[in-house]
């Protein structure tokens, strides 16, 4: 699925369309500024698979600082079978960027 833009997510949030949000950030940059993700730090994604399985075919969108760690995770859920999996283009430095903090 494709790649959503920092725009596209808070159109999303906005209007309140369901969807799994996941950030891969580590605790401490969570802590610093979230976006009400869920934290799922990248590496502990594999130990969480189970608890995502029964979301397998749902839109699940991605973020992470930049945008290369939720990549990363899209990359993973994709080759495991996730459906619709998208990572946010620029991730919290984008989003700090269009919308301030």
């Amino acid at each position: 699925m494709d790649d959503i833009t920092v725009e596209e997510l808070k159109q999303k949030i906005d209007a309140g369309e369901k969807f799994v949000f996941i950030d891969v950030r580590e605790p401490h940059e969570f802590e610093e500024f979230n976006l009400n993700a869920n934290l799922i730090p990248l590496g502990t994604l594999p130990s969480a698979i189970n608890d995502l399985l029964p979301h397998k075919d749902e839109e699940i969108i991605i973020h992470c600082r930049s945008g290369a760690r939720s990549g990363s995770a899209k990359i993973t859920l994709t080759q495991l079978g996730f459906t619709k999996v998208r990572n946010v283009l620029g991730g919290v430095l984008e989003w700090q960027r269009l919308y301030g903090i």
